[in-house]
């Protein structure tokens, strides 16, 4: 494989160009990929996808989880995962020494993880905008906290400096505003190239043997209706708000998909009275069983940049109830395809209970958010991209 030329070459000058009439050789760099998560999962439909178009694909990333035989070289950087402070430095050099040498074609890095200047920046998250919440209660957790985001505000503004020429892909509109807000001098090279959803593999009755597996391990009876809450960090993606609409809304069983902290949520839902209809699913690699169960997906996030769970959900064809936040708002038409909600467990609840007294409305409702869905396929979002790096290609 060609060794690149320096990070200080021009943007497209690097070694690795297309022969002619053959798609641009293209390079992603990122922390994992296909492992659990919506950014993961996004990567690795990317990276395949555009090797099913004839691209030669390289991955540079801590983790690469691809099918057999899915035809993308991949270079791992060997280095900590967590915690962020050390893990985010150390992939920031080690990243770029391995970007250096393995570049191909057009570069595009997931976000401000690398030193280098880059043709792409896929842009999954404003800094300047999002803050995290931490996931734990106390001084210490806070004061990391602050200072994760400061470093990754820094990291941001300076990828924004170093790689002015370059285009930005953020994966909704939302996003979009925000970086184009946040930092004018590059607005005019700000698209959208929404993520996508597997609309064939996330489908009503896609899983029904394992639907009816879970069903029996929840001990449900077949009239008890469950709504789904799937994400982590869920202090900011409103677990608690769920809970407490869960109070509110009886009849209801939560499922809780997701990694988090689960004691003060469940001794919350205690104090409500509600700990027997609350089901702690953890991590799973396969959610689509819990789509299966489910009656309805709810979602009362503070912030998103795209939201894939609940594309997934919708794909399912649940109703969704979801906070009015990017992502989610190009997806749902309040009162049609689901629910845009504040927040807060009253209208939580209300909309619960709207649902559980009309089994046409959430099959209506349903079905509204399946045809919204299939308008955000893989194949678009991975065809946008081949698009835009063939014409950044084209500078080769």
């Amino acid at each position: 494989m060609s060794t690149a030329a320096s990070s200080s070459a021009p943007l497209g000058a690097a070694e690795g160009a297309k022969s002619p009439g053959a798609p641009v050789p293209v390079t992603i760099v990122a922390h994992d990929v296909g492992s659990v998560g919506g950014m993961e999962r996004q990567l690795a439909e990317l990276a395949v996808g555009l090797h099913e178009l004839g691209h030669p694909v390289t991955v540079i990333a801590r983790k690469c989880v691809l099918t057999a035989g899915s035809g993308v070289s991949f270079h791992r950087v060997r280095g900590p995962s967590r915690p962020f402070l050390i893990a985010y430095p150390w992939f920031a050099l080690a990243g770029s020494l391995a970007l250096r040498r393995h570049r191909r074609g057009v570069v595009q890095s997931t976000g401000a993880i690398v030193l280098n200047r880059v043709d792409s920046v896929a842009v999954h998250c404003c800094h300047q905008v999002y803050t995290a919440k931490p996931g734990r209660p106390g001084l210490g957790y806070r004061l990391y906290g602050g200072a994760v985001g400061v470093v990754k505000r820094f990291s941001e503004r300076l990828s924004v400096r170093r790689n002015s020429d370059a285009w930005f892909v953020c994966v909704s509109e939302g996003v979009s505003e925000e970086v184009r807000s946040c930092f004018p001098a590059v607005a005019a090279h700000v698209r959208t190239i929404h993520n996508g959803v597997d609309t064939t593999e996330f489908a009503p009755g896609a899983v029904p043997e394992a639907a009816r597996a879970l069903r029996a391990e929840l001990g449900l009876a077949e009239e008890d209706l469950v709504a789904a809450f799937v994400g982590g960090d869920w202090e900011h993606k409103g677990l608690r708000n769920a809970i407490e609409a869960l109070a509110r809304a009886p009849g209801w069983h939560l499922a809780v998909v997701g990694r988090g902290q689960p004691r003060p949520y469940q001794q919350l839902a205690a104090q409500l009275g509600v700990a027997e209809r609350i089901s702690w699913l953890g991590v799973r690699s396969d959610v689509r069983p819990v789509y299966a169960v489910a009656d309805a997906f709810v979602l009362p996030s503070s912030y998103e940049t795209f939201s894939l769970v609940t594309f997934e959900a919708a794909a399912c064809g649940l109703p969704v109830i979801a906070s009015d936040v990017n992502g989610v708002r190009e997806l749902i038409t309040d009162g049609e395809s689901g629910y845009l909600v504040e927040p807060s467990p009253a209208e939580i609840a209300q909309r619960l209970r709207g649902l559980a007294a009309d089994p046409q409305l959430r099959a209506r409702i349903g079905a509204a958010a399946r045809e919204s869905a299939l308008r955000f396929r893989w194949e678009q979002m991975v065809r946008a991209h081949h698009e835009l790096f063939e014409q950044l290609g084209a500078r080769v």
